[in-house]
């Protein structure tokens, strides 16, 4: 194993299964890795997120809030790691977004698709909202990107690679596939910048 000791990474929302896979994968290679939850801030204070992030040089940030608004809490993440990461001059953030806002082959958000269920419509929204906050609230030396499944995640084999693509409803990635790519672009070699790609198996 490779140590990357000069390398330092924060995940706010560490322990979902997302968060806890992104810590795994990037302390497999090496990185120093920070675990970041709720008892240890508030994501949507800037100042707390200043705090935490102080001296990494990458953060990922994969929460939600169930007794908050999608369309309050999204947006107000997104502008406080925007203005707390470039305080404490973290210079990279890969967010993990939703696949039902990304556009499918056809153009079309997968929301918008037929036969897409439209019971966590709001969710979905707020999410579209907080990626939005972000572009808008970015400065320059904040180099960003959003990551999500091309369309779920599901079980399988752990092993395997993963590619970027368009929303489609029939994909699933497994939790550790798709923390190869954020820990790819989070640290490692980032290829994504001021975009929300989706991520499918290999």
């Amino acid at each position: 194993m490779t140590k990357h000791s000069e390398k330092k990474l924060i995940v706010f929302g560490a322990r979902g299964r997302v968060g806890r896979a992104v810590v795994a994968e990037a302390r497999a290679r090496g990185y120093a890795v920070t675990e970041a939850g709720r008892a240890d801030g508030d994501v949507t204070s800037a100042a707390d997120v200043a705090r935490l992030a102080a001296g990494h040089d990458a953060a990922v940030v994969t929460v939600y809030d169930a007794q908050a608004a999608p369309g309050v809490f999204f947006p107000a993440t997104a502008r406080a790691m925007a203005a707390g990461l470039a305080r404490a001059r973290v210079p990279r953030l890969v967010s993990v977004g939703l696949a039902s806002v990304l556009p499918t082959e056809s153009g079309a958000a997968l929301m918008d698709t037929p036969g897409y269920p439209q019971e966590w419509r709001e969710f979905y929204v707020g999410h579209g909202a907080g990626t939005e906050a972000l572009r808008a609230a970015a400065p320059a030396a904040l180099d960003w990107a959003v990551l999500s499944p091309a369309g779920d995640f599901g079980d399988g084999p752990e092993a395997g690679g993963y590619v970027f693509g368009p929303a489609d409803a029939a994909s699933r990635i497994t939790h550790a596939a798709f923390a190869l790519a954020v820990v790819d672009e989070a640290i490692a070699a980032p290829t994504r910048h001021a975009v929300h790609a989706g991520v499918g198996p290999a």
